[in-house]
């Protein structure tokens, strides 16, 4: 599979990579690294080839942005894309001290000091947008994306309610329609991490894609159902940005193997396990089907792992070459590891 071949966005003139950088691990959410380390790891992918870069105001508190934007704004701005999100505007807390021990920073150890709060209306997304542009040290994004509108997020089901009249009423989605149409960004879409919530986006917005956090991987494909099969009937392509499962899926079922950005579970640990024999009997890393599997599904155009090395980078970039036989997906099949209405990219 050619890791650099480009693929075309929806119904929109943006294309990008089959295999692209996932920003979030910059953000130093638990392994914390060096600036030095994290200019390294964007050069490693791009000097790979890698030519889609997804990041957002959420990942590190900002730092995601300003670590990714340093980099790109030394290469030419044509021979890149983009993407950020919008749905969280920051700002400085009103008492930085106490803010150290807040939930943020508990969930972004090595972020940057500032609080936020979730706005999905009109002048959210705009001073969103605007606040990105200046950290990524660009003037125009190619893809922007509705950010974490679901119940893990909002908590409950009133603050999902809450988003959805700000992205209608309150202007949110209109304003993505605006900067769309005056050519400030390219394609819109939103993040999905719980099935369930692309169907209550299609019927309220037209969107160009979705970037699918964690429904659709090697261990689980529950979006199977009813998400991926609505994307193809609305024409959105799918990016798929958790294809390692947070974790589990590139370092195979180790000791403090993360899942669902949590200790993997007993079972998710034995399935992991199950699914490592398959792929050593094929001579075939468990990351490399993990990477390529997504690619069965025809929404789906491209993958964007996270990575805070270079060697993370040359490895993922390595393991979307491997050629991966139709009897490994068959016998994963087989052995009830993979749904068998699962498609599975062609045979090599």
């Amino acid at each position: 599979m050619d890791p650099f071949e480009r693929i075309q966005i929806g119904n929109t003139d943006l294309n990008i990579t089959r295999l692209g950088f996932g920003g979030g691990t910059l953000g130093n959410p638990t392994e914390i690294i060096d600036e030095a380390q994290a200019w390294d790891t964007m050069a490693a992918a791009y000097d790979g080839s890698i030519r889609h870069f997804d990041t957002a105001p959420w990942y590190g508190l900002t730092r995601s942005e300003h670590r990714i934007g340093r980099y790109l704004e030394t290469q030419s701005r044509d021979s890149f894309t983009v993407a950020t999100k919008v749905g969280r505007v920051m700002f400085a807390p009103e008492d930085p001290a106490a803010f150290r021990n807040s939930k943020w920073m508990q969930r972004w150890p090595g972020g940057l000091p500032f609080d936020l709060r979730f706005d999905y209306t009109r002048d959210g997304f705009m001073r969103s947008y605007e606040d990105s542009l200046q950290r990524l040290g660009i003037n125009r994004v190619d893809a922007l994306a509705i950010h974490d509108l679901d119940t893990r997020h909002r908590l409950s089901e009133e603050g999902v309610a809450t988003g959805f009249r700000e992205l209608d009423e309150g202007g949110g989605y209109a304003a993505l329609i605006e900067l769309k149409k005056a050519g400030l960004v390219k394609a819109i879409g939103a993040g999905i991490n719980l099935v369930g919530m692309i169907p209550r986006f299609v019927e309220r917005f037209d969107l160009d894609f979705f970037l699918v956090a964690s429904p659709y991987t090697l261990l689980d494909q529950d979006a199977l159902d009813e998400e991926l099969p609505m994307c193809v009937e609305h024409g959105a392509s799918v990016i798929i940005g958790g294809v390692f499962s947070s974790g589990i899926l590139a370092t195979g079922a180790v000791p403090g193997a993360l899942y669902a950005y949590q200790p993997a579970p007993a079972q998710i640990m034995e399935k992991t396990r199950r699914i490592e024999e398959v792929c050593t009997r094929y001579d075939v890393p468990l990351p490399a089907a993990a990477l390529q599997f997504p690619f069965g599904h025809p929404s789906v155009v491209s993958v964007i792992p996270g990575a805070n090395s270079r060697q993370i980078v040359e490895s993922n970039i390595e393991a979307m070459k491997i050629k991966i036989p139709g009897d490994l997906w068959a016998e994963l099949k087989q052995e009830e590891l993979l749904r068998e209405d699962a498609p599975v990219p062609d045979s090599a």
